[in-house]
C-alpha cells in the first residue's frame, strides 16, 4: 500500500504496534473510497445512498477504536520500568533506602524507616495532615504517565510551585513608540501595561485499596500498582478540569472563560469563530471555517497551533475535501504521531463538547503559551487500615492548579449563526 512508504521511520516500534498502524492506516484508505463513494453520488442524484452512508460511519467508528489501541500500545511503550533501576541508571543509595522505608510504610504501616529518614534529613517529612511523601521515583512516575495521558498536561505550560499560588504578571500592552525629528519636542509616551494572574493549586485525590494479604504478597510492586491506580484517575479528572473546569475547588478551564467574537476580542476573553449556522457546518464551503481560525490567531502562535476536538466532531472533519480534492484530514505518518489537520496536529479530547447550537466544539491554538498547569511538588499518600477493615485504604493526594495564561493564543469555533 503506497501510504507505508513511512515504515522506515518506525523500524523500532514492536510489531503489535506496527500492526495496529497497518490496520489503522488500511482502515483510512477504505473510509476515503467509501466517503468517495457517497460524494459521488450526492453529486448524481443530490442525496446519498443509505447504504454507503452507514458503510462510511461504521468505518469512521472502527477508525476511532484502531486509533484508541495503537494509542494504548504507544502509551505502554512509554511507561518506565519501575524499580531499583530508572532509564538505566542506578538509584543513588538515599533514594534506594526511601523506597524501602516507603514500601514497609506501604505493606506494614511501619512508619520507623521514614521517621529515621526524617530524622536524618527533610527529603521525606510529613505534613501536619498526616502522611508521607512518595518517593521521588514514584512521583516522577505518576507525573509522567499523566503527561501522556492527558493532552492539555502534554500541550501546556507546567511550572511545580513550593506554594498553594503561583501569580504570574503580564505585559497586556508594551511601550509607546514614535517618530520623531531631530530637533522636535519628545513627550512622554505611556508606559507598559501589566495584568496580574493568579493560578491556585487545588486538592486531587484517589483513595484506592487494597487486602492487606495483596500488600503481604512480596510479588507485588507496590509502587507500580499505586501509580497504576492513580496516574489514569488523575489523568481523567485533570483533563476535564483544564478544559471546562468552573475553577471552584478545581482549576478553570478554557471553556468556562467569556467567549466573545473575535471581532470584538478583549484581554481576559477568549475569541471565537461562528460557523455561520446553529449547531451544525455551514452547508457550502465548511471548511472555510477551519481557515479563518487557523488566520485569527497571530503568526508566532499560528505556527504552534493544534487543534483540540472529540472524536465525533474530527469523524465530521475527516470527510472535508480542498478545493483541490484531497483531504484535509490526514491519518498520522507514523505510531505515536498525531493526525493533522490541514498540516496542524490534531489532539483528541472526548471533555471538548459535541456539536450543539452555541457548542464551543473546536479550540486551535497554541497551548503552550496560552495555558499554565501548576503543580504542587509532591504526591502525598496516607496510610489507612482501619476506615474499611479489611481493607487499607491509601488516601493519595496531589495539589494542581491551571488557567489561561495568555488569552490571545487559543481561539475557538462556535457552532452558531453569528
Amino acid at each position: 500500500m503506497q501510504a507505508m512508504k513511512v515504515a522506515p521511520e518506525i523500524k523500532a516500534v514492536p510489531e503489535t504496534m506496527t500492526a495496529a498502524f497497518d490496520e489503522f492506516m488500511e482502515a483510512f484508505e477504505a473510509f476515503k473510497d467509501v466517503n468517495d463513494r457517497r460524494l459521488g453520488e450526492i453529486e448524481q442524484k443530490l442525496t446519498s445512498d443509505v447504504v454507503t452512508r452507514d458503510k462510511v460511519d461504521r468505518i469512521n467508528r472502527a477508525m476511532d477504536d484502531q486509533k484508541k489501541v495503537l494509542d494504548q500500545l504507544v502509551l505502554k511503550k512509554a511507561r518506565p520500568q519501575l524499580g531499583a533501576f530508572r532509564g538505566g541508571a542506578e538509584l543513588s543509595p538515599e533514594a534506594v533506602e526511601h523506597k524501602a522505608a516507603f514500601d514497609a510504610y506501604v505493606r506494614r504501616g511501619d512508619e520507623a524507616g521514614l521517621r529515621e529518614l526524617e530524622a536524618k534529613a527533610m527529603s521525606a517529612g510529613s505534613g501536619a495532615d498526616g502522611g508521607y511523601l512518595v518517593p521521588d521515583e514514584t512521583d516522577t512516575e505518576i507525573g509522567r504517565r499523566v503527561s501522556v495521558v492527558s493532552p492539555m498536561r502534554a500541550l501546556s505550560t507546567v511550572r511545580t510551585v513550593s506554594t498553594a499560588v503561583l501569580k504570574k504578571p503580564f505585559a497586556t500592552t508594551g511601550l509607546a513608540t514614535g517618530w520623531v525629528a531631530e530637533t522636535a519636542a519628545r513627550p512622554q509616551t505611556n508606559a507598559p501595561q501589566l495584568a496580574e494572574l493568579s493560578f491556585p493549586t487545588m486538592e486531587l485525590y484517589a483513595m484506592p485499596a487494597a487486602t492487606q494479604a495483596l500488600l503481604d504478597d512480596a510479588a507485588v510492586d507496590i509502587e507500580a500498582w499505586i501509580a497504576g491506580e492513580v496516574d489514569i484517575v488523575f489523568a481523567e479528572q485533570e483533563g476535564d478540569a483544564f478544559i471546562r473546569g468552573d475553577g471552584v475547588n478545581k482549576p478553570k478551564g478554557f471553556l468556562s472563560y467569556t467567549a466573545v467574537a473575535d471581532s470584538a476580542w478583549a484581554w481576559g476573553n477568549l475569541g471565537y469563530i461562528a460557523t455561520g449556522a446553529a449547531g451544525a457546518w455551514k452547508s457550502t464551503g465548511p471548511s472555510d471555517t477551519l481557515v479563518d481560525v487557523i488566520y485569527s490567531l497571530k503568526a508566532g502562535h499560528r505556527q504552534n497551533g493544534t487543534f483540540m476536538l472529540n472524536r465525533k466532531v474530527q469523524a465530521d472533519i475527516r470527510k472535508f475535501k480542498d478545493a483541490d480534492g484531497n483531504y484535509m484530514w490526514r491519518p498520522p505518518a507514523s505510531a505515536g504521531q498525531p493526525a493533522t489537520l490541514m498540516g496542524f496536529p490534531v489532539a483528541e479530547a472526548e471533555e471538548m463538547p459535541d456539536v450543539a447550537a452555541g457548542s464551543l466544539s473546536i479550540a486551535f491554538g497554541d497551548f503552550r503559551s496560552g495555558y499554565l498547569v501548576v503543580d504542587r511538588a509532591g504526591v502525598r499518600i496516607l496510610r489507612d487500615p482501619y476506615s474499611a477493615k479489611p481493607y487499607v485504604l491509601f488516601d493519595t493526594t496531589k495539589r494542581v492548579g491551571g488557567g489561561v495564561q495568555n488569552f490571545e493564543a487559543i481561539k475557538l469555533v462556535k457552532f452558531a449563526a453569528s
